[in-house]
């Protein structure tokens, strides 16, 4: 797979702390789900297993229009059953036959990048799927499977390894093997194709020779860090000090691509319920500002049921995420006459 030299990193920026136009980075990106865990996703999973083919290629066409360069697809499969036409499980059921075809259709249409995920074809124990045997089986299964019916697609630019990695400080050794064995996977399939994984708990990140070496020795094209705001595992004041962290480790290994996945939401009861948007003005604003000296490119978990454009037929989300939207969407258009 490729090497990064250093200096294809972010460069830290000089300029004053309240520059909130040029020096920003905006959202180029965001996860993507069909649906989300039943404990989380209460606002807008009914309305998602709706969706007929039509109303999920505009959901893509929205998300392009408000800026999104980049769709990373969570999951294609959810507790072992698929989203998509296939032999290895039964289809999860919805109003779309194929809802996988359809975003990847849209995609083409409109110009988006799409990394596409390789699991959830366990439960969402990430270790468990990480080292289990017959799970590693039907995940590799799923990836032929993929490559042989959407393969074709101008967008399908990369692979997501969803399984996430806790840096306690540093990454586990079953981490490390699994995303190289599903990178060696991915290449030999689609040997042009971009992967994509995206750890947390960035409060304990290091600078030293270990989490160098780590960096070095995993075979990823872009790490995106979860920056932990939304779950509250990192105080908004702190986030920055974090990522310059990565940023000075990323630089001296020269390997992985530094990103961001920037936490839109917020719990509806203190650590857990359903994910609700924040306040662009409030908060998210302040994500943007302490992540972009830092990375390439700022990702956002996430556009589905977190912001919707208003008066459509495809809201699916809470009422404030048409707030969101129009926050976001009138800084953006001040960004782009900026730009």
């Amino acid at each position: 797979m490729l090497a990064f030299p250093g200096s294809m990193q972010a460069t830290p920026d000089t300029v004053a702390r309240s520059d909130f136009s040029v020096k920003l980075k905006p959202i180029s990106g965001s996860w993507f789900e069909f649906q989300h865990s039943a404990s989380e996703g209460g606002n807008w999973n009914s309305a998602l297993a709706q969706f007929t083919a039509d109303q999920w290629k505009r959901k893509v066409f929205e998300m392009k229009e408000i800026g999104m360069e980049y769709i990373v697809l969570m999951g294609v499969a959810l507790d072992g059953k698929p989203f998509y036409p296939s032999k290895i499980a039964s289809q999860i059921p919805m109003a779309c036959e194929d809802p996988l075809e359809a975003i990847l259709s849209a995609a083409d249409e409109c110009g988006i990048k799409f990394f596409v995920s390789n699991d959830f074809w366990g439960n969402l124990d990430a270790y468990t799927m990480m080292i289990d045997k017959e799970i590693r089986k039907r995940r590799f299964q799923s990836m032929e499977e993929i490559t042989e019916k959407y393969g074709h697609h101008e967008c399908f630019y990369g692979w997501y390894f969803p399984n996430e990695a806790q840096l306690q400080p540093y990454f586990i050794d079953e981490c490390i093997e699994y995303v190289n064995a599903c990178a060696d996977f991915a290449q030999r399939l689609t040997p042009n194709c971009v992967n994509l994984i995206a750890p947390y708990f960035i409060k304990e990140a290091r600078f030293d020779e270990r989490f160098v070496r780590q960096l070095e020795k995993m075979n990823i094209d872009i790490i995106a860090y979860q920056d932990g705001v939304g779950v509250n595992h990192t105080s908004l004041d702190n986030s920055a000090k974090y990522y310059e962290i990565l940023y000075k480790a990323h630089e001296k290994a020269s390997r992985a691509r530094l990103w961001a996945d920037m936490e839109l939401f917020y719990f509806e009861n203190g650590n857990e319920g359903n994910l609700l948007p924040a306040d662009f003005n409030k908060r998210i604003i302040h994500q943007m500002k302490n992540i972009s000296p830092f990375v390439d490119k700022i990702l956002c978990y996430q556009y589905i049921g977190i912001m919707n454009k208003p008066g459509t037929d495809i809201i699916a989300g809470h009422p404030d995420s048409l707030r969101l939207y129009e926050q976001y969407s009138k800084w953006y258009n001040q960004y782009k006459k900026i730009k």
